[in-house]
């Protein structure tokens, strides 16, 4: 898929975007589960605790984000790939009576979209929030990030986490398994466990979400480029790329398959809740569905 696309489907996610966020939402078996709002917590706690000062976010959305750190007193720039969300963002700012001109269009992938942001000079910190699932290539656009930020300052960087792939026992499953487990395993031993795995598994879940839920002209989050990313490699990515002291922060815990959710909505939720909470992080790299990256960008004596 094309970066064009993703912008459809962001672009067609602007204005119900901010329920991500909606902590009214957390026991509301009826709407889809905020899990972002867990997500923002570990970013607030964490840019509060390092006082860092000003933050660049690639990847805006529709403000929520943003605004709650500029809120908090931080200075705060940005710039997403779909035009709907920069406007969105802009709009969520001005409302707060927050600075707003600063929130541009720009692409990760492209450093000259967003140098109109570094002309104060580089960052404190940085955040990247559902932004690496759409990315070709992982290295380029995490390279771009750390010039974004200062030596010593620190990134926050979202992924989709494939190891959680083996809990819940879906066509997810079958796919790590077969493409990744077993890459190099001769076809005829991949048959025959490929074949047993069909027997146990969900194949025909998840349902691909190929149109836009809320646009039926959009694309569906399945159809535009959206990977998910091993944890392990994606420490080996951020040490190759010149961070330091990554640790893995998880969120949006399941306390069953996602396929089991319907069999007692209210009791997935409140165990989810819980494990949000009380799970310890080994846990997280099984019962999560995503995590974000905090690292510090290493001093290499070079000036930026």
């Amino acid at each position: 898929m094309t970066n064009h696309s993703v912008a459809d489907h962001y672009d067609s996610s602007a204005e119900n975007y901010h329920l991500q966020y909606d902590r009214s939402l957390l026991t509301d078996t009826s709407r889809k589960h905020p899990a972002n709002f867990f997500r923002l917590q570990l970013l607030v706690n964490a840019f509060i605790e390092k006082g860092i000062k000003r933050v660049i976010e690639v990847g805006v959305g529709e403000g929520t984000p943003i605004s709650t750190l500029a809120a908090a007193g931080i200075e705060t720039a940005g710039f997403d790939i779909s035009h709907n969300m920069v406007d969105k963002c802009r709009e969520t700012l001005k409302s707060k009576g927050l600075r707003h001109d600063n929130i541009i269009w720009g692409d990760v992938q492209d450093p000259t979209s967003y140098t109109p942001l570094m002309a104060d000079g580089q960052y404190d910190g940085l955040m990247a929030m559902g932004v690496m699932p759409h990315v070709r290539n992982d290295i380029q656009s995490l390279t771009n990030m750390r010039t974004m930020v200062r030596p010593g300052g620190s990134v926050f960087i979202e992924f989709r986490n494939k190891l959680f792939s083996l809990f819940t026992f879906n066509r997810y499953t079958y796919e790590f398994i077969m493409d990744d487990l077993l890459a190099d395993v001769a076809p005829k031993m991949k048959k025959i466990v490929g074949e047993n795995l069909k027997q146990r598994l969900e194949m025909d879940k998840p349902t691909p979400r190929v149109e836009h839920d809320e646009d039926a002209d959009a694309p569906g989050y399945d159809a535009i480029l959206s990977k998910f990313h091993n944890p392990f490699e994606v420490l080996e990515m951020f040490e190759q790329t010149g961070f330091e002291d990554a640790r893995l922060l998880w969120y949006h815990y399941h306390p069953a398959m996602p396929y089991l959710t319907d069999e007692d909505q209210a009791l997935f939720r409140d165990e989810a809740l819980k494990l949000e909470h009380e799970a310890s992080g080994w846990r997280g790299m099984f019962l999560c569905s995503a995590f974000v990256v905090e690292a510090v960008k290493a001093d290499d004596g070079l000036q930026y």
